[in-house]
């Protein structure tokens, strides 16, 4: 369902002018990203970087509005809020949190608290980025998805059915066993290929046992398991003929080999901690999938989202002890360890046949190396890079010809200044080089109309300040 968004008046949600926020951090990037926001919507921002329990006393003493803690780490943006609710009782309060448990409880029993996910923030960007370019963002709901439509200038509001993001491109090859078969890691192709060796072995030994012993089928299944299984062979092979001795010698000492290996395998796969199947939810999918590298809470709400939406993912994570791990094996998310960079790596999860590789590792350089190797594999593939936080990916502009850039910083303080300013964005992105505001009544706000002037008065206040979907000439 799709619908043009109604002319409306950018002052119906924007923020009161004069507020004095108060931004606790322990990430000066986003800090400064959220300060500038308030700053320029007519706000006076004061930053406390990792504040002591002395300095931020003496700062509540002074008249604050709102409070806003931004932290990375949901144990110090916890400690901070609890604290911050103890000096000022009742103060507006935004806090930043992961874990949804907490959040919860957070929420539960700070009422004046509104707890913001930076993920949920940045989340909708890349599902579009990753499903559905010619939206600017996709914001999955309980029952459907939002959609912002990019038309040009304009923007529109479509309700999705998520059936509808399932299905990739038609112009992917189709994948076969060889595919299946090379994505599996080493100690399951190990266990396959044994397990395949043990299933050839037991059908030459029923095929020799009826055409040269001349054995009813049943028994010759019957000798033929006995001698996989070690327990004995067929009575009627001492009368055999000698190359038939010989072989079967030879078959039982292989099937020996083949036996403990393929027991040694099965106790392996068992006994580890694999992220991996080789059948079944957390098996590696080989065709229209998304690959996510780098499985921190961004790459893992991104991998729960689209698996929420049908959408075949695996995620690739090069350190073993990732505290996200385990949430993406109880999620049967697969997950790959290695280096997203690698060419072998990504050739291994058919990176030719996926719908897009979003790289959403908190390193940039990173992201950007993964990026490039990627389109030295798959040209026309659709990259999605998280960008942010850092000189060279603060220049990202230059990267949209090797990929889709979203700005994490940039998006995730312009959420919390939005929030915490006591506007209630349903969600911030960017489209076209403006930063814009989805809000609950389906009404899209281009946050360039809530600059203040310098006469003190808001620019939604003035002809300018209008709904950016309904200006068809801007």
């Amino acid at each position: 369902m799709s619908s043009q968004i109604p002319h409306a008046d950018a002052r119906l949600h924007a923020p009161t002018a004069g507020q004095r926020i108060v931004i606790i951090e322990d990430d000066e990037a986003l800090g400064r990203s959220a300060a500038a926001c308030v700053e320029r919507w007519g706000g006076t921002a004061y930053r406390l970087p990792r504040p002591d329990d002395d300095t931020l006393r003496r700062r509540l003493q002074h008249p604050v509005d709102a409070i806003a803690v931004v932290s990375r780490d949901d144990i110090v943006a916890l400690r901070y809020a609890l604290l911050a609710e103890h000096l000022k009782p009742g103060v507006r309060l935004v806090v930043t949190l992961f874990d949804r448990t907490v959040a919860d409880e957070v929420s539960r029993t700070v009422p004046n608290c509104t707890v913001l996910s930076m993920t949920d923030a940045i989340v909708p960007s890349l599902l579009a980025s990753c499903l559905a370019p010619q939206y600017a963002i996709l914001q999955p709901l309980e029952s459907d998805v939002v959609g912002v439509r990019r038309e040009g200038v304009t923007t529109a509001i479509e309700h999705l059915p998520k059936r509808s993001l399932t299905t990739g491109a038609d112009h992917r090859p189709r994948s076969g066993v060889a595919s299946w078969f090379r994505s599996l890691g080493t100690s399951a192709k190990v266990l396959v290929a044994s397990f395949t060796a043990l299933l050839l072995a037991l059908a030459v030994d029923i095929t020799l046992g009826v055409l040269v012993l001349h054995e009813p089928l049943p028994d010759a299944t019957w000798n033929a398991a006995r001698t996989l299984t070690t327990v004995g062979s067929s009575p009627h092979a001492e009368h055999g003929p000698g190359w038939y001795k010989i072989f079967s010698a030879v078959s039982m000492l292989g099937v020996l080999v083949l036996a403990a290996v393929f027991t040694a395998s099965v106790v392996d796969r068992f006994t580890g901690h694999r992220m991996t199947s080789i059948l079944g939810a957390r098996s590696i999918p080989r065709r229209d999938h998304v690959i996510v590298v780098g499985l921190g809470q961004v790459g893992l709400r991104l991998s729960a989202q689209l698996r929420n939406l049908g959408v075949k993912v695996v995620a690739v994570e090069r350190n073993p002890q990732a505290a996200c791990l385990p949430l993406a094996r109880a999620r049967d998310i697969p997950v790959i360890l290695g280096r997203g960079g690698d060419r072998f790596l990504l050739e291994r999860l058919s990176v030719r046949r996926a719908r897009a590789l979003a790289a959403v590792a908190s390193d940039g350089l990173e992201n950007i190396a993964v990026a490039v190797t990627t389109r030295a594999i798959a040209a026309d593939q659709r990259i999605v890079l998280r960008a942010g936080g850092d000189e060279v990916t603060n220049e990202s502009r230059s990267l949209f010809r090797i990929g889709a850039v979203c700005d994490f910083t940039h998006i995730v303080g312009t959420f919390v200044a939005a929030s915490v300013l006591d506007t209630a964005p349903r969600s911030v992105f960017v489209a076209d080089g403006r930063t814009c505001a989805l809000f609950p009544d389906d009404e899209v706000v281009d946050l360039a109309t809530w600059d203040a002037r310098r006469d003190g008065q808001p620019a939604g206040a003035t002809e300018d300040g209008i709904d950016l979907a309904s200006t068809p000439g801007r």
